[in-house]
């Protein structure tokens, strides 16, 4: 990838993240990208198409930072799911905290009226929320194995939980919202646990 358009793609990223899509106007990327419209337009065809390179320039570093070297790792499985929390509660702590989660903001946002950002978004979760199961099923490993379908009810409803406290968390504008639920969702999995496992 061209470093110019990396640096649009950037930029776009910061403003998107802040404002939202729909508020974020081309003539701020390429201002804050400092492009010309020409410039602009050999790298993407549109802002749509821009967009759509940002969900994936954010999907990447979520992947590569908490789907792999996190929930991936050979770590056990309470200590990946407890580390995905913390993680979660430092990488939007203090700046970030405003802003909420990007996937979650252009979920609300895009999903009603743009199948290509549904989509994308979409598969950011069902992605996330696979590996959260995976987690989830080497934990409640015994001799009567958990149904998968009742596992990833539960996967789904801690990506849910999480991504309900992260849009409490921007609306407060307080990061202690966001660790109670990470507590809640300690305490579902537990919960979960003791009556499910033997």
């Amino acid at each position: 990838m061209s470093q110019k358009r990396q640096e649009i793609i950037e930029s776009a990223a910061l403003l998107i993240h802040s404002k939202g899509y729909e508020s974020t106007k081309l003539s701020d990327i390429l201002e804050a990208s400092k492009t010309g419209k020409g410039q602009f337009y050999y790298y993407f065809s549109s802002k749509h198409e821009l967009g759509l390179a940002v969900i994936d320039y954010f999907f990447s570093s979520f992947n590569r930072e908490l789907l792999e070297n996190i929930l991936s790792s050979r770590k056990s499985p309470e200590v990946r799911l407890n580390e995905m929390l913390e993680w979660m509660v430092e990488s939007h702590n203090a700046k970030e905290s405003k802003c909420g989660c990007v996937f979650g903001n252009l979920a609300v946002e895009m999903s009603e009226h743009d199948e290509e950002f549904r989509k994308k978004v979409g598969g950011v979760f069902e992605a996330w929320t696979e590996k959260v199961k995976l987690v989830l099923m080497e934990m409640f490993k015994s001799s009567e194995p958990i149904a998968p379908l009742e596992v990833e009810k539960l996967a789904q409803g801690v990506v849910a939980m999480l991504e309900g406290g992260l849009l409490m968390m921007k609306n407060k504008q307080d990061i202690d919202v966001f660790k109670n639920m990470t507590e809640l969702v300690r305490s579902l999995v537990k919960n979960f646990a003791s009556s499910h496992l033997p």
